[in-house]
Order: C-alpha cells, then sequence, then structure tokens
C-alpha cells in the first residue's frame, strides 16, 4: 500500500483502521447494506443511520468515537450539507460527503462548509476505501505530529499571528475563523515561508496520498485569502505561481 507523508514504512492498512468507527448516513436501503458489508470487511467498526435528525443525534452523544463521518447530502428530512454545516460547528471530526449530483457548485459549497473529501454517486467501491483511507491516514498524521510543532507554536507575519498548537490565527489582534481544512493547508504554508509549494505537495500533505484533484486547493486558497489578505486581487502573501502551486511570502518590504 502507498504510504503517505510522515506514515512509517511498518504501518500497514490494519493498524490505520485499527479502533476507526466509521458513521454512514445513507437513506438507500441498498446503499446502506453494500457499504456496511463492504466497509466491515476492510476491518471498520460501521454505523448506518438513515436520517439527519439520527445523525446529529449520534454524533451529538458519540462524536469522541467516531473516526469518519460517510455523509449522503440527499436525505429524506435534510440537507446533508446542513448536517456538515452543523458539525463543523463544534467538531473536526472527518466528513466524506456523497451525493448523485456532480455540479462544481455543490461541491464548491461541500468544501466551504468544512468537508473534507467529496465523492459522487455512482462510485467505485475501490475508490471509496482509497479515500477513506487517504482521510484517516491524514487525521492520524496530525494527531501523531501535533506535540512535535510546538517549537514553532506561535508564527507572526505582519499583522497575522498563527498558533499552531492552539490553532487560532489573528489578523490585526482579531479572531479569523478557519475550517479544519484552511488551518491544515495555512499551516503548511508558514511552516514553509517563501518556498514555492506545488499542487501535488499541498495535495498530499493537506488531503493525503492519492488525491488528485486541484481545484480543492484554488478554492482554500482563495478562502484563505479573502480571510487573510486585505486585498484579494493583489494578495501580499499568498503568492500563485500558474501551473506549478502556491508560495507564502514572508515579508512585503
Amino acid at each position: 500500500m502507498q504510504k503517505g507523508n510522515n506514515i512509517p514504512d511498518s504501518i500497514t492498512m490494519q493498524e490505520i483502521a485499527r479502533e476507526a468507527r466509521l458513521l454512514v448516513v445513507e437513506d438507500e436501503p441498498r446503499m446502506q447494506r453494500l457499504l456496511q458489508s463492504q466497509l466491515s470487511l476492510n476491518g471498520w467498526e460501521v454505523q448506518v443511520v438513515g436520517t439527519a435528525r439520527d445523525a446529529i443525534q449520534v454524533i451529538t452523544e458519540e462524536s469522541g468515537s467516531i473516526s469518519l463521518i460517510l455523509l449522503d447530502i440527499g436525505l429524506p428530512d435534510g440537507d446533508g450539507l446542513e448536517v456538515c454545516r452543523r458539525i463543523r460547528k463544534w467538531s473536526n471530526v472527518p466528513i466524506i460527503l456523497v451525493t448523485a449530483a456532480d455540479t462544481p457548485q455543490l461541491k464548491v459549497a461541500a468544501l466551504e462548509l468544512g468537508a473534507d473529501d467529496y465523492l459522487t454517486k455512482p462510485f467505485h467501491t475501490g475508490e471509496l476505501m482509497a479515500r477513506i483511507r487517504a482521510v484517516l491516514r491524514r487525521a492520524r498524521t496530525a494527531a501523531d505530529t501535533e506535540p512535535t510543532v510546538a517549537i514553532l507554536s506561535v508564527i507572526e507575519i505582519d499583522d497575522l499571528t498563527v498558533d499552531l498548537d492552539q490553532r487560532t490565527v489573528l489578523r490585526k489582534g482579531t479572531t479569523v475563523s478557519l475550517t479544519k481544512l484552511e488551518f491544515d493547508l495555512l499551516r503548511e504554508f508558514v511552516t514553509h515561508l517563501d518556498r514555492v509549494l506545488t499542487y501535488s505537495h499541498l495535495l498530499q500533505a493537506v488531503w493525503g496520498a492519492g488525491y488528485e484533484d486541484i481545484r480543492v486547493v484554488h478554492v482554500h486558497v482563495s478562502h484563505l485569502r479573502r480571510k487573510l489578505e486585505p486585498d484579494v486581487t493583489g494578495p501580499r502573501h499568498l503568492l500563485t505561481l500558474p501551473g506549478v502551486g502556491y508560495r507564502f511570502r514572508s515579508s512585503t518590504g
């Protein structure tokens, strides 16, 4: 199996799956049975619910034990996007959104609400398993490396203050609200100041090995610019290198 960054070669798929509990939010009975069967065969503990109401109840009561949520957007009693929005108010649990609609607008909306990945029906079960493993690897890597960043816990760049330990950002002393993925992306930039980070580097570092959709990078960089830059049309720090990637400039002087 292909390994992600910072994951030792000795870690196997079984170790990634160990103690992983997946919540599947899907209302179609045939798909429920398929997902329950396939995900269980991969070694994960699986719980399936069919409504937005049940999903919110389970997540509220048991969020600490859930490793990942596979969330269908079309639910009989509500919108999966709204469920995602509500979860992101208080939890960073990984979320993969699933929908039969394949439109750029819907994908952007899903990413803006803090989804970690997006999958369009019909999908191959192999692709689903790969995406789940990638998201779980990324979550595990973030948890494993968290204590090692204390040396550079606070980074100040002009009017920006980024606290890596507390996962907070201040701009001119005012708190800037970032989603989990936005902060993870910013963290990659500020820990590699003035270096050109290619699209593939950012995808692997933030979204996980095997993820290839560079559109998610563009979307989240756009969000960061809107929140951090005084003028998004002429950014001072978060610079684009067309066809290559991005660079976070440490000084504008």
